[in-house]
């Protein structure tokens, strides 16, 4: 299974991103799929996560109403950034797990990664 980012870039204060995820291999069971990021000497977080039966969506605190994620099947995952901050500047990772889907899942259990793509928020 192959995890393919795509679509960040730079943008100034207040402007929008949509970076994409493209899944290739046995997608069977991805039963959950998200967006993680890495700023520079801080660790990974989560900052969205989409999937159960119905799809439920989850959000950091910081990113709520600014960001949307949303998939096409288990193939096609994709964020909708929103009035940028330089804060939201970081390294943006895909990542799915076959199992439920539940905020707070240690960053292990998600078993397959994307290699990441950059967004730079800049004033």
């Amino acid at each position: 299974v192959d995890l393919v980012e795509a679509g960040g870039g730079s943008v100034q204060v207040g402007g929008s991103l949509r970076p994409s995820c493209e899944v290739s291999g046995n997608t069977a069971g991805f039963f959950c799929m998200g967006w993680f990021r890495q700023a520079p000497g801080k660790g990974r977080e989560a900052v969205a996560l989409i999937g159960g039966a119905d799809d439920a969506t989850y959000y950091t605190d910081s990113v709520k109403g600014l960001f949307t994620v949303s998939k096409r099947d288990a193939k096609n995952l994709y964020l909708q950034m929103d009035t940028l901050q330089v804060q939201d500047t970081a390294m943006y990772y895909c990542a799915a797990r076959r199992g439920f889907c539940s905020w707070g899942l240690p960053l292990a259990e998600f078993t397959y990664w994307g290699q990441g793509t950059q967004v730079t928020v800049g004033v």
